[in-house]
C-alpha cells in the first residue's frame, strides 16, 4: 500500500475519531506528498526514498516549531506541535539509537580508511546513503564529526 493510501485511510480514521491533531498532521503530509508529485513536473509517484525525506523534514520543523515554543515559555503551542511529530513519525522507518549509528559510521570509517575532518564529506555521504531514513542527518554528522576528530 503507498504512504498516499496509508495516509488517506488514516484521515479517515482521524475524522471519524475526531482527532484534530493528528488530522492536522495528516493533511501536512498530504499536502506536502502532492506538492512534491506537482513540483517535480512529472506524473510518477514518488519513490520510498523521496517519501521517507519528505516525511523527515515535517518532522525536524516541527520538532524545531517546539523547541521555540518552549524557549518562549508557550507549552500551549508546543505539545500540539510535539504531538502532530508523534502522528508523523508513524510512517517512519524506525530509527537507530545513536549507539547503532556510531556503529555503522565507525564500520564505514574504517572501510574507507578516513581519518581527520578533511573526510567527513566523504563519510557523511556514505553514511547519509547507508542509514537513509533510520537516522537524522544532524545526529550523523554530530557522530561523524567526534569519530573523525
Amino acid at each position: 500500500m503507498s504512504l498516499q493510501a496509508k495516509i488517506m485511510d488514516e484521515i479517515k480514521t482521524a475524522m471519524k475519531a475526531k482527532d484534530t491533531v493528528a488530522l492536522e498532521a495528516l493533511r501536512a503530509i498530504k499536502s506536502e506528498l502532492l506538492l512534491a508529485a506537482t513540483s517535480s513536473g512529472s506524473k510518477e509517484e514518488l519513490s520510498e526514498d523521496e517519501e521517507v525525506k519528505l516525511l523527515q523534514k515535517l518532522v525536524k520543523t516541527r520538532k524545531e516549531s517546539a523547541r521555540i515554543f518552549t524557549e518562549q515559555n508557550r507549552p500551549d503551542l508546543a505539545e500540539p506541535e510535539l504531538a502532530q511529530v508523534a502522528v508523523i513519525e508513524k510512517f517512519l522507518p524506525a530509527q537507530l539509537s545513536e549507539e547503532e549509528v556510531e556503529a555503522v559510521i565507525a564500520k564505514i570509517i574504517a572501510e574507507t580508511g578516513a581519518s581527520g575532518i578533511a573526510s567527513m564529506g566523504k563519510v557523511m555521504g556514505l553514511a547519509s546513503a547507508q542509514l537513509g531514513g533510520t537516522a537524522e542527518g544532524k545526529t550523523i554528522s554530530t557522530i561523524v564529526k567526534k569519530l573523525l576528530s
